[in-house]
């Protein structure tokens, strides 16, 4: 066979081995390189597990504080309708107590309480007052359920009519703060608040200095049986 060494033939041949080598190299190179980017823009195995269970642990966080917060309405809810039961089941057994309407049971209660009052004192002062007559009149001219004088009620509440004192609501409104203003001149002693309720805060004072019992049977028919303190919290 002709020896073909530095012959065009054989220069041919190891040029194309030349760049045959060269493009292997240049291939292995790029491929060594793409990997080297991709595995450092892939977080490795370990770091992917710590960031999934950092993941977890934050939905796990959410979901508690979710379920923490639904807990909590449920709970507030629920202590709403007890207090709304409460309420109910009271106004309930006023009503029932003193033969009255529950509308007028719960003015009576509602307005008590709102002016700090016991509502066991001030259903039994409406008892005794007006029998729980909105209109009742009496003889002196005070009016309405808790028989109010209009005087009085205008010294309370400028600016009260007549007519308004006809009105359940205003009226338990303006005598109830009577009596809470009355229980706090005689520093929570029910007694006398009532007899000055009764007769007049002058007409109290005057035998409380006079070294007289001011009492006149008012109280004692109205504070029969009761234990309570007048105020409530």
């Amino acid at each position: 066979m002709r020896n073909l060494r530095g012959t065009y033939v054989h220069r041919g041949d190891a040029g194309r081995r030349r760049r045959r080598t060269l493009h292997t190299i240049l291939v292995a190179s790029a491929i060594a390189l793409t990997t080297v980017i991709i595995a450092s823009r892939r977080p490795s195995t370990a770091s992917a597990e710590t960031a999934a269970s950092a993941r977890r642990s934050i939905f796990a966080t959410l979901a508690d504080r979710k379920l923490r917060q639904e807990l909590e309405d449920a709970r507030g809810e629920l202590k709403l309708v007890r207090s709304q039961l409460e309420w109910a089941n009271k106004v309930i057994a006023y009503s029932t107590r003193y033969g009255i309407s529950v509308r007028l049971a719960t003015d009576i209660y509602d307005a008590s309480v709102r002016e700090g009052i016991d509502p066991e004192l001030a259903f039994r002062l409406v008892g005794v007052e007006s029998e729980f007559n909105d209109h009742a009149i009496s003889k002196a001219g005070a009016l309405g359920l808790t028989q109010l004088m209009p005087s009085t009620a205008v010294l309370i509440e400028k600016g009260t009519t007549r007519e308004e004192l006809f009105q359940p609501r205003t009226n338990l409104r303006i005598g109830f703060r009577y009596l809470r203003s009355l229980l706090d001149m005689y520093k929570g002693d029910v007694r006398l608040a009532l007899l000055a309720y009764n007769r007049g805060e002058d007409a109290v004072w005057r035998d409380i200095k006079a070294g007289v019992n001011p009492g006149n049977g008012y109280d004692r028919y109205i504070l029969k049986g009761y234990t309570g303190k007048g105020l409530i919290d």
